[in-house]
């Protein structure tokens, strides 16, 4: 993998990264997932899902940009 294609890889997994987090953090503030909120004290399953692929995404797309 060339050095360009490798960042343009990176930009393009921290963008979706990115994207998926704030995907997660507007369904956790649906109607559904505060009432789950209300009853069991914890954000749903689908929205833990979404920030932790996003994290993950994030993170290797951070890594890809700053390897040398």
């Amino acid at each position: 993998m060339t050095k360009d294609t490798s960042k343009l890889l990176a930009i393009i997994l921290i963008v979706a990264g990115a994207g998926i987090a704030y995907w997660g953090y507007s369904l956790s503030g649906s109607f559904d997932s505060q009432i789950n909120q209300a009853f069991t004290g914890s954000s749903s399953d689908g929205v833990m899902i979404r920030y932790i692929g996003g994290a993950a995404l994030i993170a290797g797309g951070l890594f890809l940009l700053f390897k040398k």
